[in-house]
């Protein structure tokens, strides 16, 4: 059936000679050839007859290519699932050409794809590439990305070899370009054109092509590059929506279109306006990823309490403040707006200096902050004691009343709002002393010098409560202590006990002569701890795990404390899944996808492929598979393609980010990172990483609960970075 035939059934030709009829139809510049349709019968005759005149009795080259209705649709490329052979030279080649695709129709499920076969001659490509008429990876749709090798497209769909990307405007603007970066074991010369990435190997003799006449400048040339940006309108309007192609310039100079099939995976962008997030002002107090009572008794405080500081010290209208939370949680990890935090300079620099509204803000602010800046001391001082003098009254949890549990949740939450509120207005108004404590190295201290008295870790909390601010809050099981705290020698040399503690055995040059930014934050981990231990008790009368009592939201939790009835789908509520910490800054598309915020933590070289982010292990694609399994490997071979259903994220030394193995990545939704250096070494099998297909960047996961302080050894001062927080109440050993 000659490809040039109109009103071919898609049934019987398949998405790839269909396309490409209708594009011949529609006057784009397409090879001619032939299809053998699915099911057709064996006629020696007519198929001798076709070939002789396309391959001129045998001396033209061909190229044997699939063309299943499954593929190259809206929803699915299956881009590289089935074979194509090129350079294709005599008549019995051919026929075992056409066999070769006709097998691979057999999928890995036992089922088997209708299959056609496409047969056009094979062109001896200067230059080609791939050609999206919207940029997928970004996800605009006002650019067009051009990915060009030398040579034919083949080598770049088959992720062998890293392209020259060039970002266009809708009109062919060059926007800006980035150079391929091929690895050494990668041919220089370029090679003539084959459409498929899955390819067998030739059956006729190897073809020899002139080297490309790019030279050493650009491959594209400007007029090219208009050429190929009318191209892509135009396909555009023939099919209806922008178009992935495959397209090639001959010796000759002519811009031939090899396939062109829908955009399956765009990547999602963020909505306009949408606010810069990032977990840097609350990582250190919240660092884990978090459930939702977590979410409920920890963020939902610490959102209040730093609305309230913000409001005071006039950074935001109030009005702002009160339509959206200044804390978040994505994933179940918290995050807060980075401009509220004044933590990036506003978009606009002159124009803000131009705005009078928050220079008058700011005035009435700072007359308010003025007179706070000399009693916050006092007013710290005086909260700080209340929460001593409160958590020193409750009673045991084992002996409080249902009602009581609650009532005390309450407090803590409401305490919290101020211990936020206070301690962030200390941390911006009040400077430290010259060489100030702080709550981690008075921590780390009392640690060493408890394990050097031998007490053991299970009892050092009661003996030392003040060390709960090296862990992070958990209603789900307890954190761990550092197992080594190399403290300077200084650190550890044993003090008096009237300068540790009080006869009572309550801290006192510890944790009391702390700052009083310090000692808020101390507080801030003591009322968690206490949270912590009431929903525990909670959990224990309720006869359920604290991880299945911290499936609750705070109203459940109340409703039961005071004789409601525990949900009744809460058995088959499972817990959240696992999630990558949150990038530096970062803003949410309308369905809650994380979108990078563009450059930031990129590692150079690597280029992301299909957006998103995860977490997982590291796999070579050998041996056992990890349920979270990463597959790490040095290049997007097609023989891959099989692996990828269920793949936490992929990983690659070289490729494109147009070539097939990519694009399917994306329509797996599986977060892609290319050009990732010596990947392979860096991250070996079994080792954790996260992988961020929207900026481009793997990085290996450290140790939860191991600051800076504790890797390096450095002053305890540095505890800045170890998560902060406080210990549990003043004596209490329960």
């Amino acid at each position: 059936m000659p490809l040039s035939r109109p009103g071919s059934a898609l049934s019987l030709i398949g998405s790839k000679a269909a396309n490409l009829a209708r594009a011949a139809a529609a006057g784009l510049p397409v090879l001619p050839g032939f299809v053998i349709p699915h099911g057709a019968g064996e006629d020696e005759v007519a198929l001798r007859r076709a070939w002789d005149e396309l391959s001129d009795g045998g001396t033209r080259p061909l190229v044997v290519r699939s063309s299943s209705p499954q593929e190259d649709t809206e929803e699915s490329s299956l881009a590289g699932r089935f074979a194509s052979v090129l350079d294709v030279r005599g008549w019995a080649s051919f026929r075992a050409a056409v066999r070769t695709v006709q097998d691979s129709a057999r999928l890995s499920d036992g089922s088997t794809a209708p299959m056609a076969v496409l047969v056009q001659p094979m062109l001896g490509a200067r230059v080609g590439g791939v050609l999206f008429g919207a940029d997928p990876v970004a996800g605009r749709a006002d650019r067009m990305l051009v990915s060009a090798v030398p040579g034919g497209p083949d080598s770049l769909v088959g992720g062998t070899r890293a392209s020259t990307d060039h970002w266009l405007s809708r009109r062919g603007r060059l926007i800006r370009v980035q150079a391929a970066e091929d690895s050494p074991e990668e041919p220089a010369a370029p090679r003539s054109w084959a459409s498929e990435d899955l390819l067998a190997e030739s059956s006729g003799e190897p073809s020899h092509h002139r080297p490309g006449s790019a030279g050493d400048g650009a491959l594209l040339t400007h007029g090219e590059l208009l050429r190929l940006a009318r191209l892509a309108r135009r396909a555009e309007r023939v099919f209806g929506a922008p178009q992935d192609i495959e397209f090639g310039f001959d010796a000759d100079g002519r811009l031939w279109l090899f396939q062109s099939r829908p955009i399956t995976a765009m990547a999602a962008r963020p909505a306009r306006g949408a606010r810069l997030l990032g977990p840097g002002p609350v990582a250190e107090t919240l660092p884990d990823q978090l459930t939702p009572l977590e979410e409920d008794l920890w963020v939902a405080p610490m959102a209040r309490g730093l609305a309230a500081a913000l409001d005071i010290g006039g950074t935001a209208p109030r009005r702002l403040l009160r339509s959206m939370p200044v804390v978040t949680t994505v994933g179940g990890r918290a995050a807060a707006d980075l401009r509220l935090f004044g933590t990036v300079p506003p978009r606009h620099r002159w124009l803000a200096l131009l705005n009078p509204a928050p220079g008058a803000r700011r005035l009435t602010a700072a007359w308010r902050m003025g007179r706070l800046t000399s009693a916050l001391p006092g007013l710290a001082r005086d909260l700080v004691a209340d929460v001593d003098s409160h958590l020193a009254e409750i009673p045991p949890p084992s002996t409080l009343a249902g009602s009581e549990l609650a009532a005390e949740l309450r407090w803590s939450r409401r305490v919290l709002v101020s211990l936020h509120a206070q301690e962030a207005l200390a941390g911006a108004l009040l400077r430290e002393p010259p060489g100030g404590r702080t709550a981690a190295g008075v921590a780390l201290a009392a640690l060493d010098r408890a394990r050097a008295r031998g007490v053991p870790d299970s009892r050092v909390i009661a003996t030392d409560p003040v060390v709960l601010a090296l862990t992070a809050p958990s209603l789900r099981e307890p954190r761990a202590l550092p197992e080594r705290t190399l403290l300077p020698a200084r650190s550890r040399r044993p003090q008096p006990r009237a300068a540790t503690e009080t006869a009572a055995g309550t801290p006192s040059a510890g944790p009391a002569s702390l700052p009083p930014r310090e000692a808020l934050r101390l507080r801030v981990r003591w009322v968690q701890e206490l949270q912590v231990r009431l929903v525990r008790e909670v959990a224990e009368r309720l006869g359920l795990g604290p991880d299945r009592v911290a499936l609750l939201r705070w109203p459940e939790l109340t409703a039961v404390l005071e004789g409601g009835v525990l949900p009744a789908d809460l058995p088959a509520r499972v817990p959240p899944p696992a999630t990558p910490p949150l990038p530096d800054a970062f803003r949410l598309t309308g369905d809650g996808q994380v979108v990078v915020e563009r450059g930031t933590g990129r590692e150079a070289g690597a280029r992301g492929v299909s957006a998103g982010r995860a977490l997982g292990t590291v796999w070579a694609g050998t041996g056992p598979r990890p349920a979270d399994a990463v597959l790490v490997v040095r290049t997007l071979d097609p023989a891959l393609a099989p692996l990828l259903p269920g793949l936490t994220g992929l990983v690659a030394q070289t490729g494109s980010a147009l070539s097939h193995l990519a694009v399917l990545a994306r329509e797996f939704g599986i977060p892609t990172v290319v050009g990732a250096k010596d990947a392979v070494r860096r991250f070996p099998p079994g080792s954790r990483i996260v992988v961020d297909g929207t900026a481009g960047d793997v990085r290996q996961t450290e140790p939860v609960g191991q600051g800076e302080a504790l890797r390096h050894g450095e002053d305890v001062r540095a505890g800045r970075d170890v998560r902060a927080g406080g210990d549990l109440r003043p004596g209490d050993a329960s």
